[in-house]
């Protein structure tokens, strides 16, 4: 049989863009098709409207949407997004999301991989040990650092996990000021802290440029392609090679599989001209972020796989994962420091790049057992203007207007530095967090939507309160005023996983070890889909890392 191409992919973010790198680099004929538009420099703006008000960079809730399942009032009650406008989109685009990442990058530590071994089972939670090691994914996380492009510097700290090299590629960016305050207020708590890797380069890589510090990282595109998205990083040059075509707007609605169970070719719409399309490919990877790849092989029935793609077991959707944990806001008013370190203080722009990891692992205070913790980033607070602005006409739950509020806007801009801290927690697996098929909701075209049932696994909310409280005492060190945290049990749609999970065992598992289908043997799933836990850091680095991992399995199957 002819193919069209060696490398169909589906989806171009840290799961589908190494793919297409590395394939194409070896002479390999690659597609990637994109359901999102191909957006440059010139389209990333600072502007808030069109970033973050507006939803530009995210499909159209009348065209599509999803349906999300909460327990409300002792039951699970559905409601629909185009109905709630809770949009659960996030990076519709030649390179995903990582487009729009803040660029934190965190390896995974090697206990990671055994959170069941290492820690235990947790009741109603399906933690499982990865079947792969720290020391298999290493020298890919060093291959992205590299590559992508990382800047930061190694610090030493309790639960610094081994690496092959020395330091980063890259110097870290600069930093703020308020990253020395951090530093010095750790230390006197007696709490680890260590600059934080970034996805941003500090000088100049080829065509693209150092950091222009103008502090709009997340959710916003990066004008001088300093930030290591998937776009920039590989697929422009994986296009340059001249093996790798990238077909935006191109919806792949369908895979269609033979009478052996073998995929065929995938059917695709091309949404700027609603032309229908298929692609043949002697391989397959889909990459087109958790929620969306379950949706597709859900929706891809055929003979020998009536229930979807490669979900003989029923598996493809379940344990589907977030990030959990928290986040607190402070104030720092200037008023309490010299004069000269006010106007260090005021200024904007350069990096807190502080985290820490001392409670990465800790003794439960209730049960007196070790227990997996978590990470806490301090960051500034976005300096999008009219989001901060919106939430200042509110006291309590009295709107003001007028002198009141010109003064309480004044203050806000003027008189304190904002300061933050997010917690970054395994999302434990559960029964209760997955993706289905909607039996109510269709998209544009008539497809089933995707239903995602958000239930969080209680041990989560009370391992978040825990590393909470002890960044506000970081934040109450710092001398920080109206101190605010928050805890919440609803998932952030930035960062999804599972749904794929990969394992050596074929009835509790959808793909094997090297994140190939078990039961289709030209079908790899690359993105966040395949990991069984999170780990408490964000995911990018680790999918970017496993997708370089799984082309080199391709290249040796090709």
């Amino acid at each position: 049989m002819s193919y069209d191409y060696d490398v169909c992919v589906i989806g171009s973010g840290a799961g589908g863009g190494p793919v297409a790198y590395e394939l194409a680099n070896t002479g390999r004929d690659v597609i990637v098709l994109e359901k999102g538009g191909w957006f440059s420099e010139k389209d990333f703006a600072k502007d808030e409207i069109m970033s973050c008000r507006r939803a530009v960079f995210s499909p159209n809730l009348r065209d599509e949407r999803h349906e999300i399942e909460q327990f409300k009032k002792g039951e699970w009650k559905s409601e629909s997004t185009f109905d709630s406008g809770w949009d659960f989109w996030n990076g519709s685009m030649v390179g995903g999301s990582t487009n729009l990442m803040s660029g934190f990058f965190h390896r995974l530590k090697p206990d990671d991989f055994n959170l069941l071994s290492k820690y235990g089972s947790i009741k109603y939670g399906n933690i499982v040990d990865w079947p792969i090691s720290y020391s298999d994914l290493e020298p890919y996380y060093e291959k992205v650092e590299r590559i992508v492009g990382v800047s930061g510097r190694n610090k030493k700290h309790k639960f610094s996990e081994p690496r092959s090299t020395n330091d980063f590629p890259y110097p870290p960016t600069a930093e703020h000021h308020i990253s020395g305050l951090i530093d010095n207020a750790c230390h006197g708590l007696n709490v680890s802290v260590f600059p934080v890797p970034r996805a941003i380069l500090t000088k100049p890589q080829g065509d693209r440029n150092a950091c222009y510090l103008s502090g709009y990282c997340g959710s916003y595109g990066c004008n001088s392609r300093a930030k290591g998205s998937s776009r920039v990083s590989l697929l422009d040059k994986a296009v340059k090679t001249g093996k790798c075509q990238i077909k935006a707007n191109a919806y792949v609605f369908n895979i269609k599989t033979d009478a052996k169970g073998k995929i065929e070719y995938v059917e695709y719409l091309d949404k700027s001209t609603n032309i229908k399309g298929k692609v043949s490919a002697r391989i397959y990877v889909i990459a087109a972020q958790s929620i969306e790849t379950s949706r597709l092989m859900l929706n891809s029935v055929g003979a020998k796989h009536p229930r979807g793609l490669s979900n003989k077991n029923g598996q493809v959707g379940k344990n589907l994962i977030f990030s959990s944990g928290g986040s607190a806001n402070c104030e720092l008013p200037y008023e309490v420091y010299s004069d000269e370190i006010q106007s260090l203080m005021k200024v904007q722009g350069p990096f807190v790049n502080r985290a820490s990891q001392e409670y990465y692992e800790h003794y439960d205070p209730t049960t007196k057992k070790l227990q997996k913790g978590g990470t806490i980033e301090f960051l500034m607070r976005h300096p999008n203007p009219i989001a901060r602005a919106n939430l200042l006409k509110w006291d309590g739950n009295d709107l003001i207007w007028g002198k009141k509020l010109q003064e309480k806007l004044f203050t806000h801009f003027t008189k304190n530095k904002h300061l933050r801290f997010e917690v970054f927690l395994d999302w434990t697996p559960n029964d209760h967090c997955f993706v289905a098929l909607s039996n109510n909701e269709k998209d544009k075209w008539g497809l089933p939507v995707a239903k995602i049932r958000i239930g969080q696994h209680g041990h989560d909310a009370s391992v978040g309160k825990f590393i909470n409280e002890k960044g506000v005492k970081i934040f109450e060190y710092l001398g920080g005023k109206n101190i605010h945290s928050h805890l919440s049990a609803n998932p952030p749609q930035n960062l999804q996983a599972g749904g794929c999970r990969f394992g050596n065992d074929p009835e509790t598992s959808v793909l094997d070890k090297d994140c190939r289908s078990h039961e289709i043997e030209n079908l790899f799933v690359s993105d966040g889909s395949f990991m069984p836990t999170g780990g408490s850091v964000p995911f990018t680095w680790t999918i970017y890392a496993n997708s370089f991992r799984v082309a080199d399995v391709i290249k040796k199957q090709l």
